[in-house]
């Protein structure tokens, strides 16, 4: 099965998509046309659909799924679509939303799995109590199972976030050995729980945007406040040391407050800066990874946004 991004200049698409994004705009000829991002299993393309009519624009949102009749072209270098014909899908289409958007390639079931271990290897009681009572809330259940650790910039694919948490857990695994000083629970519960707070700060799996509260507050203070409310809940004491080291490691995982990233306070322990490192290893060379993966066969150098600079696929 060809997917969107598979075609190639001159080719004709007919396939399903999902509409990740919409801008319209006015042709020189006064006639309305749409600018759409669309996006299926294989990534997202821009298409320009034109002399766009009322009833159209009605119809055609952001998290539709449409079914185009579309050729592929060149624009400043980059493929894009002109879309000829386009229609919502019906339900007996029946389209399967695993073809419609990029997915981790680890099996959901299997990176719970590893989670779940991770979960009962902790010695620490209130560690322990405090992931498995998240685990157990059933809307945070199902958005972990089911939500990107992004928007953009890295793991920005269905269950992305679950898969960063595993690989997060593999490398702290492997890693702790060498760093005694490091506090293993306190490292092991903030691989699972720093990006918590993504959970509310994005609307949805599917087509992600950033929630009002997302933008407003940031998903580092959501996570405290969602550990937080959790303790109360379970008569934690909001003053317990670990409790504090987890609070720290979570507001002070985006690194230096100077950098500007992000982080509310600077690492001060050596988990909370091990933990730093961690993450930024994992979510740049996955985000470096799916570059890489989009390179055209011919290109020797990319631009990776991560890095916001090109990089050198090798030889």
């Amino acid at each position: 099965m060809k997917y969107l991004l598979d075609y190639q200049e001159g080719e004709r698409v007919v396939a399903f998509c999902l509409i990740k994004s919409k801008e319209a705009g006015v042709a020189s000829n006064q006639s309305e046309y749409l600018n759409l991002e669309l996006g299926d299993r294989s990534g997202t393309i821009m298409a320009k659909l034109w002399d766009v009519n009322a009833e159209m624009k009605e119809w055609i949102n952001v998290k539709s799924v449409v079914k185009i009749d579309a050729a592929v072209q060149m624009y400043r270098g980059k493929k894009q679509l002109v879309i000829q014909r386009i229609r919502p899908a019906a339900a007996s289409d029946e389209v399967q939303m695993e073809s419609l958007i990029p997915i981790s390639p680890v099996p959901v079931d299997e990176l719970w799995t590893k989670l779940t271990h991770a979960v009962d290897s902790l010695q620490s009681a209130t560690l322990k109590a405090i992931i498995q009572e998240a685990l157990a809330t059933e809307e945070i259940h199902d958005r972990l199972r089911h939500y990107p650790a992004g928007v953009r910039m890295h793991h920005n694919y269905y269950h992305g976030l679950l898969e960063h948490i595993v690989s997060l857990l593999t490398a702290a695994q492997s890693l702790l050995p060498l760093y005694p000083q490091v506090d293993r629970d306190v490292l092991i519960a903030t691989c699972i729980l720093h990006d918590i707070g993504k959970l509310y700060e994005l609307s949805d799996p599917i087509a992600p945007d950033y929630t009002t509260p997302g933008q407003l507050i940031g998903h580092l203070v959501m996570g405290v406040e969602m550990v937080s409310g959790i303790c109360r809940k379970l008569d934690i004491s909001l003053g317990d040391a670990e409790v504090l080291h987890l609070k720290h490691c979570i507001l002070s995982h985006h690194g230096e407050v100077e950098n500007g990233w992000g982080s509310a306070v600077s690492g001060k322990t050596p988990t909370a800066v091990m933990f730093h490192y961690l993450d930024q290893i994992d979510s740049k060379m996955n985000a470096l990874s799916q570059t890489l993966a989009d390179m055209p066969e011919e290109e020797e150098w990319a631009y990776a946004g991560v890095l916001r600079r090109k990089v050198w696929r090798g030889y």
